[in-house]
Formats: structure tokens, C-alpha cells, sequence
């Protein structure tokens, strides 16, 4: 057995490969339109784990609400340094809802409020602000 991917659906094709892309890092590996379904793939992966990959399924002219039920959990990705990754997503608009006070564990969401918890590469980095006294924001 081979574990291949993960699967979200989003609202907003751009908007989350903004945020996959330009905010997390990961890199689009492919993509295929699906005329005759109305739907588009686009499969993601992070430069040290490619062979874990991330599928975004954009449904064309769906108006289903994807809703944000808290059953799916969160998907996790190691970062090299915590805090540039954070100050990156602020910068794309992106809210910080658990800051990485520690050095070490963040958690943010995407457009379409898929939970992800970031994880510092190796030891947590020594606390600094603006992160070790930013209280949380809503829920992850």
C-alpha cells in the first residue's frame, strides 16, 4: 500500500493557491480540467515531501457551503523557520489564530477553513514578539 494524497475542496481556486502556494510554499505539481464535470484538480506538494501530495478539487460553479466542521482535523506541514512562514501568511491577510509563542506550534486556516498546524523544523526557535504575547483568534 501507498498513501497518495489529501483531498480539500475549495471555494476559491486563486484564493487558496495564494494561500498553498505564495503563503505555505508548497509547489503546484499538476493540474487537469474536467469540462464535462465542471471541475479542476490541481495537486500540490512541499519541496521536501513530494510524494505526499495535496489535491484541491474546484468544483466550477458550485454554491455547496463546504462548511467548517472540526471532524477532518488539520493538515501539518514542518516549516524552517516558524516565524517567516507566520509574518508571510499575515502579509497575504492571512489571521495567525494560534501564534507561535513557543517557537515551535502554529495554527492557521485556509480560505475555505481547512485547519493547519505548522510545525518549527527541528528545535523551537527562542520566543520573540510580536508572536510571544499575541493572544489566539477564533478557532482552529
Amino acid at each position: 500500500m501507498k498513501y497518495l494524497h489529501s483531498m480539500v475542496r475549495v471555494r476559491d481556486l486563486d484564493a487558496a493557491l495564494r494561500f498553498y502556494c505564495d503563503g505555505l510554499g508548497l509547489r503546484e505539481v499538476r493540474r487537469r480540467d474536467y469540462p464535462q464535470g465542471k471541475y479542476t484538480l490541481v495537486f500540490l506538494a512541499a519541496p521536501e515531501s513530494p510524494e505526499a501530495e495535496l489535491e484541491l478539487t474546484y468544483n466550477w460553479d458550485s454554491t455547496e457551503d463546504y462548511g467548517s466542521a472540526r471532524n477532518f482535523g488539520h493538515l501539518a506541514f514542518r516549516v524552517d523557520d516558524i516565524y517567516a512562514v507566520c509574518e508571510r501568511l499575515q502579509r497575504l491577510g492571512v489571521t495567525i489564530n494560534r501564534p507561535p509563542r513557543d517557537g515551535h506550534m502554529a495554527f492557521v486556516r485556509s480560505p475555505d477553513l481547512i485547519s493547519i498546524e505548522l510545525l518549527q523544523k527541528g528545535e523551537a526557535l527562542p520566543p520573540r514578539e510580536p508572536w510571544a504575547s499575541m493572544p489566539n483568534t477564533g478557532n482552529w
